[in-house]
């Protein structure tokens, strides 16, 4: 087979309303549906395959579509659509009645995608070709199961852990226990005792609580969810939350203020060898898992101590995000797009990409630290894989699996792009000093429900 790639993609981005407006098109004039796709794990396939949102760039993908492309046949001709998803492309694609045979899409956009029958339902592909959902990581199947269907098959996960500089920590008389989250008060001292400043400039960022994208894990460590298990009731004016958020934003406020903060950590060699870690310039802060490769990648000497993001009970959570196939309204082959996501996402793929992972990592001298694929089964057999960096990247590593246990996510709603919208407008108004956390995150509620309540009615009515 061979890969083919399309230059020239529409710009990405633009506004929530043209894209709204786009995705009711798509419900106008695409939702065909897959009725006539003859699923199964024995069917013969031909014709093409066109992936939108996928770009096999590294070995963990490219040894997965080469299986992949095994799986589909020597019938079936798979080409790339260069780059991340562009919604707008992509709902243009669907309301015109040219879809891309699959699409490889943010698991948070799912639940707005299926409610306007851009993407269908997958219980026939997953029941055809064999698909055991069980073996997914339920934070992330949940964020891809809208009104009773499964409407994506997870790919990857992404968590996140407390990462400090030990010696920061060390030379204030604390431990990566006061910066991890677990009490709120010792981390709020933890922030004050680790950051610098000199002639009004910050020098060092004590605690960076990383908003306003991690309010969700806040809110969790406090108890709270923004939204109801059914994504129905928005809960954004819950006291829990509202408490959370003025704790993090006073982490931001003890070293004047967030734009102080937010230029400081801007200025980093995030992914460089002069990263804030290396040069001593930030405390602590919960990060991505992914980083943990990166840093040990560009900095393996820096004074690193790990753990994972605490509730204020003591237990480990995390808040999971990722990826998803699905098969659009309308795709011109479903059947292949099935065994697609189905083999892109199975054990033998996940183990061949750490193999090549691993063998990568060996020939460079480096630890193999593992990958979160949203295949359970998988991440314990890929965990058996690691190899050891001795410390302190053995304890990311088991940080990074044992946060990836203990994950949730924001059930798949029909409004999930203006929920966010609404709750990441309130912190940023917050964070501006535009206003207070109750009165933004009540405004951003009634917002909130108001999608929620349209999306859905919407919904109902057809």
């Amino acid at each position: 087979m061979t890969h083919t790639t399309r230059r020239g993609l529409l710009a990405g981005g633009g506004m929530l309303a043209a894209t709204a407006l786009l995705v009711g098109c798509a419900v106008g004039t695409g939702g065909q549906g897959d009725g006539d796709a003859d699923y199964g794990s024995d069917t013969e396939l031909t014709g093409e395959l066109q992936v939108m949102g996928f770009s096999g760039v590294d070995e963990v993908a490219t040894s997965r579509m080469e299986l992949a492309e095994e799986q589909l046949g020597a019938d079936v001709d798979v080409s790339l659509v260069e780059g991340e998803l562009d919604l707008q492309q992509f709902l243009s694609a669907v309301a015109s009645g040219e879809p891309p045979a699959v699409v490889y899409a943010n698991r948070n956009q799912i639940g707005s995608l299926a409610a306007r029958g851009a993407i269908v339902p997958l219980d026939s592909c997953i029941d055809g070709e064999g698909i055991d959902t069980g073996m997914y990581v339920p934070a992330a199947l949940d964020q891809v199961t809208f009104d009773g269907s499964v409407y994506g098959i997870p790919e990857f996960n992404s968590i996140q852990i407390t990462m400090a500089n030990a010696d920061l920590l060390a030379d204030a008389g604390l431990s990566v226990e006061d910066v991890n989250g677990s009490d709120w008060e010792a981390m709020r001292a933890a922030n004050d005792a680790l950051a610098a400043s000199a002639g009004g400039r910050l020098e060092v960022i004590g605690v960076d609580s990383k908003l306003p994208e991690f309010l969700p894990l806040w809110a969790k460590a406090n108890g709270a969810d923004l939204i109801s298990a059914d994504g129905r009731t928005a809960q954004l004016d819950d006291p829990a939350v509202v408490e959370a958020l003025e704790w993090a934003v006073g982490i931001y406020d003890a070293q004047g203020g967030f734009s102080d903060v937010k230029a400081y950590r801007d200025s980093a060699d995030f992914f460089g060898e002069g990263n804030q870690f290396a040069t001593g310039v930030l405390g602590a802060m919960p990060m991505e898992q992914w980083y943990v490769n990166v840093l040990n990648d560009v900095s393996p000497d820096a004074p690193l101590a790990f753990d994972t993001v605490r509730t204020r009970n003591g237990d480990t959570v995390a808040y999971a995000s990722g990826s998803a196939w699905a098969i659009p309204s309308g795709s011109p082959n479903p059947e292949a797009a099935c065994r697609w996501a189905r083999a892109m996402t199975s054990l033998e793929a996940w183990e061949a990409a750490a193999n090549a992972r691993l063998e990568l990592r060996e020939a460079d001298g480096k630890p193999f630290t593992g990958i979160l694929t949203g295949n359970a089964e998988a991440d314990r057999m890929i965990q058996g894989m690691v190899t050891s960096g001795g410390e302190p990247w053995d304890t990311a590593v088991e940080a990074m699996y044992e946060a990836n246990e203990a994950s949730f996510s924001l059930p798949a709603n029909p409004a999930d792009a203006e929920f966010t919208t609404a709750m990441q407008d309130a912190v940023n108004r917050v964070l501006n000093g535009q206003a207070e956390p109750a009165a933004a995150l009540a405004q951003a509620q009634e917002s909130a429900q108001k999608a929620l309540d349209d999306a859905w009615s919407e919904l109902e009515e057809r």
